[in-house]
């Protein structure tokens, strides 16, 4: 009666989804708790099902030897495994005895296949690096889905046709054996995983009062899961964030609250507990040197479009792509915003779409986090469609454990550099570096302890990591608009031109170019007063690697927004440097950028002069009709039209003889941004009003007319 009765459950629970058998479970779209486990098709024959099984097994069993990676359910696992192992030669006595199967033998195998999966999936999930404490604090949950796991595996040996299927003796005994101890085995929240959980509960709740937790107590917790040291512990850090990052507000509270207790918790244990930073096989080297892995990602990475990661929507890098009916990939949040308004098309093909549903377009989620990585993306070029995607944007801590333990860690730090080592001050300094890159309110905290003066006079230090990592702490703290009013109050300027002109090694000089950046809106005219600011940016433009000339260019045109500096900027020589990036330069990004400074440059006569004095009409004209930037030819359109209209007749006529402009210029009506539309628009009538005027012979131009510039 049993069997019949779970024959005909899982029969309706049965699933027609086609299933490659031999499947990838670790890909990394899979979300962490999750168990996206499909059933094999109803036409699937026991000659495919069972080697698939087997080979499930096998990758099950695979884990018996790494029990030390799991930071919890120690037992619950080994149970677990062990009751695969078990069945495994029952598995084989089929597949190699017999040929055809009836119905419910297939569907009891089918029904295991699915089982295993789940088993995979949770026994990938407890050995994941980086999520050894949050599986730690899910170790209830984590038991209780062994035991169903295991009264799965029952339920589907209920069903097999044992008086069917002629198999021995001893393996129908053993068999049934296997089931009554899968319906009966016990899996329990395991007393040890329970005491070392209450620990970190205590922990979290000392946070809550801002009372320092017993540092044995931390160093116990850690060991127990297995953290072994800094680079462990920051990959927790990094997971966590990434989860809240990932949940936002979809998730419960509650989840939110753990999640952002937990990170408090692992940054407190990686400043205090981790007496030393491992940083040789980090992620990126405390020294600011690429490793290996990130090398590997811009060289995989070199071949791509990096206008390809933008939203044909917003025009800005995708956080969460997704895919259409027509194939095209939007920006989740730009694309949802277009259908609630009402629009049911593609907004590429004007196609009317069947359906709005979107499929999440993982693999080129993944290539956008690695080109930011590799690329340091992080510098907002707000007027170019480059805005910050912090990893969270977290005004408040989260929790009040994580506020509790990020005041804390800012007290100590404080005290650290004030009062350390010149060792324990680079450490400092490289701690604030992490925790000041992820979150609002980390730098709000930090700023408020008075770490700004602190950092400003850690870059007149000769260490070059030293420097280096203040230098890239300032960098994320000036993103708060308290530290920037800091900087200028404690005579920060100086100190950080200072090291834009001479810093010790070239990363500290990029990192301060893009502090010039954040301060430039506020206090852009001050720092053109410095009598080394812009020409330390030109020098840095000229000569550094790709990321100086990238930050360089960004603080270069922050400054340009205060009409003071266009004239310091010019007699600088930047003109003839963005003119030279224009002609000789291969990178996409540094062909913008240039553009973009060119085309504020241009708005002003002394600008105007020095890019007409350096032939730079023909080469923008070339860039127009065959850049495949977006920004670039909007950046390409104002240049001309700004040139156009303040460089006399002579740049007009010799616009109205390029035969490629035109067409360039009517591409931009229908294809370009809505600014590019409005100023192609613009050029266009100025360029016709030239040619009619010049066609019925008048002489007088409508045109401001300014000195002859010979125009090549």
């Amino acid at each position: 009666m049993k069997s019949n009765q779970n024959y005909q459950m899982i029969q309706t629970q049965k699933s027609n989804t086609n299933l490659s058998m031999i499947r990838n479970t670790s890909g990394s779209g899979r979300r962490i708790l999750t168990f996206p486990a499909v059933h094999p098709c109803e036409s699937i024959g026991p000659s495919i099902l069972l080697p698939s099984l087997i080979t499930l097994c096998n990758a099950i069993s695979s884990f018996q030897h790494r029990f030390s990676c799991f930071p919890c359910n120690k037992r619950n696992a080994r149970n677990a495994i062990r009751l695969t192992l078990l069945l495994q030669p029952f598995l084989h006595e089929i597949r190699d005895c017999h040929s055809g199967l009836p119905d419910p033998a297939t569907l009891s195998l089918s029904e295991l296949h699915l089982t295993f999966q789940k088993l995979l999936f949770l026994l990938e999930d407890l050995s994941r690096e980086g999520a050894k404490l949050y599986m730690l604090m899910e170790s209830d949950r984590v038991a209780t889905q062994f035991r169903v796991i295991s009264r799965s595996v029952a339920t589907a040996l209920d069903v097999f046709p044992f008086g069917s299927v002629e198999i021995s003796k001893e393996t129908k005994e053993h068999v049934f054996l296997l089931n009554e101890q899968a319906r009966k085995a016990i899996f329990e929240f395991e007393e040890e995983d329970k005491r070392v959980v209450m620990s970190v509960v205590s922990g979290l709740t000392r946070f809550e009062n801002q009372v320092a937790p017993d540092e044995g107590d931390l160093k116990w917790v850690i060991e127990y899961i297995g953290v072994k040291g800094w680079r462990e512990c920051n990959k927790e850090v990094k997971f966590l964030e990434g989860e809240i990052g990932f949940k936002g507000f979809n998730e419960k509270r509650n989840k939110v609250i753990l999640l952002s207790s937990l990170v408090g918790f692992m940054s407190y244990c990686r400043c205090l507990v981790m007496e030393v930073v491992d940083f040789e096989e980090s992620d990126k080297k405390i020294d600011g040197r690429e490793s290996n892995v990130q090398s590997e990602m811009n060289l995989s990475l070199s071949c791509l479009n990096p206008d390809d990661f933008r939203c044909p929507i917003t025009l800005e890098l995708m956080s969460d792509p997704v895919t259409i009916e027509t194939g095209h990939t939007y920006d989740r949040s730009s694309i949802l915003k277009w259908f609630r308004s009402g629009n049911l098309t593609c907004p590429n093909t004007a196609k009317k779409l069947i359906t709005t549903e979107m499929v999440p377009n993982l693999v080129l989620r993944k290539l956008i986090q690695r080109y930011c990585f590799a690329n340091d993306i992080s510098i907002p070029f707000v007027d170019l469609g480059r805005r910050n995607r912090e990893i969270t944007r977290r005004v408040e801590p989260g929790s009040v454990a994580a506020e509790g333990a990020m005041r804390m860690l800012a007290s100590f730090l404080k005290g650290r550099i004030e009062n350390g080592s010149g060792e324990e001050m680079n450490r400092g300094a490289f701690e604030i570096r992490l925790l000041s890159k992820t979150s609002i309110f980390n730098r709000s905290c930090l700023v408020e302890a008075g770490l700004v003066p602190l950092l400003l006079k850690l870059l007149s230090s000769r260490d070059s990591l030293t420097q280096e990592n203040a230098a890239a702490a300032l960098l994320n703290l000036s993103k708060c608009a308290k530290s920037r009013s800091v900087m200028v109050e404690k005579w920060g300027l100086e100190l950080i031109v200072g090291v834009l002109k001479k810093g010790v090694k070239i990363e500290a000089r990029q990192h301060v170019a893009a502090v010039l950046f954040y301060l430039s809106a506020e206090y852009g005219n001050l720092l053109g007063k410095e009598p080394e600011a812009i020409p330390s940016l030109i020098r840095l433009v000229k000569d550094g690697p790709y990321r100086s000339k990238k930050n360089g260019l960004v603080a270069m045109f922050g400054l340009l927004k205060h009409p003071e500096n266009h004239r310091r900027v010019v007699e600088g020589g930047a003109v003839p440097l963005l003119v030279g990036i224009l002609k000789g330069s291969e990178n996409e990004d540094l062909i913008t950028d240039s553009l973009a400074v060119l085309a504020t440059l241009a708005e002003k006569r002394e600008g105007m002069f020095a890019i007409l004095h350096e032939e730079a009409l023909h080469v923008a004209v070339e860039i127009l009709s065959c850049s495949t930037s977006r920004v670039g030819r909007e950046h390409c359109v104002a240049l001309l039209l700004s040139l156009s209209l303040k460089g006399g007749e002579d740049v007009v006529a010799y616009l109205v003889k390029s035969p490629s402009l035109m067409e360039s210029l009517y591409s931009q009506l229908s294809a370009g941004t809505s600014r590019a539309s409005k100023k192609a628009s613009a050029l266009i009538r100025v360029l016709h009003d030239f040619y009619e005027r010049r066609s019925s012979g008048f002489k007088i131009s409508v045109i401001p007319q300014e000195p002859f510039i010979h125009v090549r």
